[in-house]
């Protein structure tokens, strides 16, 4: 007992937490400093706040007849991107994991262009879609479809990583060639996961969908855009409660789905 007691590593003494949360305290300091920020600026809008609040309450019930249509399109074009995206990430998140490519060139280069596909932002791939296919749905799916597969991709391949590799070196033994190795050794492991990066991708994409309409790319953005333009705050809270009761549903929807597949 002492001889195991002698091995445990030793706590981390005061002095430790004491120098930590003089750090975090300095890192907030300085970040309020740089940005500017500060409780006097955020107690002193708290009546602006007050104002905006009353102007939004109660909501327009009457423009909800306006607004189902583009939610629906909302709906369709986050289930297009989101679908679109998992179909090309499959062959992509293959690529990126080490345990599946050998190869350091490939396996990098691969995860190289999911980093570069997750640092664009959903809003600047649908301004640049816009610009380049118009108004409409179509950028807006293309944004989604982008951002779908850096995501998807990435989960992916860090669980494809984790895989047990029994069943796999069992197949390699017997001869079995890479397609039956992936078909019957990988996606079974796999696929209660990447149904799941699926489904949770999805819910992101119908809230990034709500807001892509801001720079054009159709759905039920255009109408945020447009009542707030005019500052018809009670119209902008019916989006607001139409597009929680969307999201609230997706969700509940998605839990039930994933609970019988998984």
């Amino acid at each position: 007992m002492n001889a195991r007691t002698k091995q445990l590593p030793n706590p981390p003494g005061k002095l430790k937490h004491a120098l930590t949360f003089v750090i975090v305290l300095f890192l907030l300091w300085g970040s309020a400093v740089q940005t500017e920020a500060s409780f006097g600026r955020l107690i002193s809008g708290i009546p602006n706040m007050w104002d905006l609040l009353k102007e939004m309450f109660p909501p327009n019930w009457a423009y909800f007849d306006n607004i189902v249509n583009p939610m629906l399109d909302t709906i369709r074009m986050a289930i297009a991107g989101t679908t679109f995206g998992a179909v090309f990430a499959i062959p992509l998140s293959i690529l990126a994991a080490r345990n599946m490519v050998r190869s350091p060139w490939v396996y990098q280069i691969a995860r190289f262009i999911l980093n570069l596909l997750r640092t664009i932002p959903d809003l600047l791939l649908a301004a640049i879609f816009v610009a380049i296919f118009g108004l409409g749905l179509i950028p807006g799916i293309l944004a989604l479809a982008v951002f779908s597969v850096g995501l998807i991709a990435k989960l992916t391949y860090e669980s494809l990583e984790t895989i047990d590799r029994g069943p796999l070196e069992a197949m390699t033994s017997v001869g079995a060639s890479k397609l039956q190795w992936i078909a019957f050794g990988v996606v079974p492991q796999i696929l209660p996961h990447f149904i799941s990066y699926v489904l949770y991708t999805f819910e992101i994409n119908v809230r990034a969908a709500a807001v892509l309409g801001l720079v054009g790319a159709g759905g039920i953005g255009l109408y945020y855009e447009k009542t707030l333009g005019f500052l018809e705050y009670d119209k902008t809270n019916s989006i607001i409660l139409l597009t929680l009761a969307v999201v609230l549903a997706i969700d509940y929807f998605s839990t039930k789905l994933r609970e019988k597949l998984l």
